[in-house]
C-alpha cells in the first residue's frame, strides 16, 4: 500500500440504559459512559475488530483486520451476529473498509483497487456501486446520512481535500486555516458536517453546520490529533484525540457542538481508546487496544443525570 493510503486510513435489543431521542436536549452536568458489550469478529486469525459506525437499529459496520495485514468490511447485527466480510469486487488489494451505515442498512466506505488507488463504494442488498470524486487520484467515503448524503476526502496534486455530496452534488468543504490536508468523517440528518485538518503541525476538529458555515478549531484539553469520527442527528459527536500525537496513544471523547465540554473515556486496562460513531440513543461503537496488542470492538451507552 503506498504510504499515502497510510496516512488517508488515519485520516468505528434492548439495553441496559435506554435513553430513547431524550438525548436531544442538552445532557445534565452528569455524563457517563458504561460498556454494554465487547466483540471481536469470528475466526481465530483476526487481530483487529474496528466499529466505525452505527445507526439507530445498533447495527454496527467496521473493519476487520487478519495477522497478514488484510482488511475487510463486516457488519455486527443488533442481535450479536455478523455478516460475511465483505469485499468489495474490484479490490485487489485486500484492503476493503466499512465506514458508516444507515438505518436502512445502506453501507459506505472505500478500498484499494488494481491500480493502487483508493475508492469509495456503497453497498445496498448486496449490490456495490463505486464513487470517484471527477479528477481525483484516491477518493474515500468515510460516512452518510440517511436521505444518501455522504462525506469524505480525496487526493490530487494539491493534497488530501474534504468534500461533502448533498443532492447528488459534490463540493470540496473548505476549512479555514487548512493547507491542503482535510477529511470529513461523518455527516447527520440536517447536514451537519464534521471532520479533522492539519494545521500548525497538529490535526484538529472542524464541523460544518447546516448553512454551510465552518466552524474551527475543536479540540479537547491538550489535544495535538483530534478525529471527530461520528455526529448524530442531536449534534453530539464521538471520536478520539492523542495528546502526544503519537498514533498509539488514543483517548475517547464524547462532544456537543458549539459548546466546549468534552466528555473523556479511556476503556478500563487498554493501552488505546477510540470511539466510531454514535446514534440517537447515545449509543456508541468504538475498539480499545489490549496488553497483547490486539484491538477488540465495544458499545457503550451514554448515560445522564445519573
Amino acid at each position: 500500500m503506498k504510504t499515502k493510503h497510510l496516512i488517508i486510513s488515519i485520516l468505528a435489543v434492548l439495553f441496559a440504559f435506554p435513553l430513547p431521542r431524550a438525548f436531544s436536549q442538552e445532557a445534565s452536568d452528569s455524563i457517563s459512559i458504561q460498556v454494554i458489550t465487547t466483540f471481536d469478529y469470528p475466526g481465530s486469525d483476526v487481530t483487529q475488530t474496528i466499529p466505525e459506525g452505527i445507526n439507530d437499529g445498533g447495527d454496527i459496520t467496521g473493519i476487520i483486520i487478519d495477522s497478514s495485514g488484510v482488511n475487510r468490511g463486516f457488519v455486527r447485527f443488533a442481535d450479536g451476529t455478523f455478516s460475511p466480510p465483505i469485499v468489495e469486487p474490484n479490490d485487489t488489494m485486500g484492503h476493503t473498509e466499512g465506514r458508516g451505515i444507515t438505518d436502512q442498512r445502506l453501507i459506505c466506505g472505500w478500498y484499494i483497487g488494481s491500480d493502487g488507488f483508493a475508492h469509495g463504494y456503497f453497498l445496498d442488498s448486496g449490490v456495490f456501486t463505486e464513487f470517484d470524486v471527477d479528477g481525483a487520484n484516491d477518493t474515500i467515503v468515510d460516512g452518510v446520512n440517511d436521505a444518501g448524503d455522504f462525506v469524505g476526502n480525496y487526493s490530487n496534486e494539491a493534497g488530501s481535500i474534504a468534500f461533502s455530496n448533498i443532492g447528488g452534488i459534490t463540493a470540496p468543504i473548505i476549512i479555514p486555516g487548512d493547507r491542503g490536508y482535510s477529511f470529513a468523517y461523518a455527516i447527520n440528518r440536517s447536514r451537519q458536517i464534521t471532520g479533522g485538518y492539519q494545521f500548525r503541525g497538529h490535526i484538529h476538529g472542524w464541523w460544518q453546520d447546516s448553512d454551510g458555515t465552518v466552524y474551527a478549531p475543536f479540540d479537547p484539553p491538550h489535544s495535538k490529533a483530534t478525529l471527530p469520527f461520528g455526529v448524530n442527528d442531536q449534534g453530539w459527536v464521538v471520536g478520539r484525540f492523542s495528546r502526544t500525537g503519537n498514533a498509539g496513544d488514543g483517548h475517547g471523547f464524547l462532544h456537543r457542538l458549539g459548546s466546549d465540554r468534552f466528555v473523556i473515556y479511556d476503556y478500563p486496562g487498554a493501552t488505546f481508546t477510540s470511539f466510531g460513531g454514535i446514534n440517537n440513543d447515545g449509543l456508541i461503537c468504538g475498539r480499545y487496544q489490549d496488553d497483547a496488542g490486539l484491538i477488540h470492538g465495544f458499545l457503550a451507552q451514554v448515560v445522564t443525570g445519573q
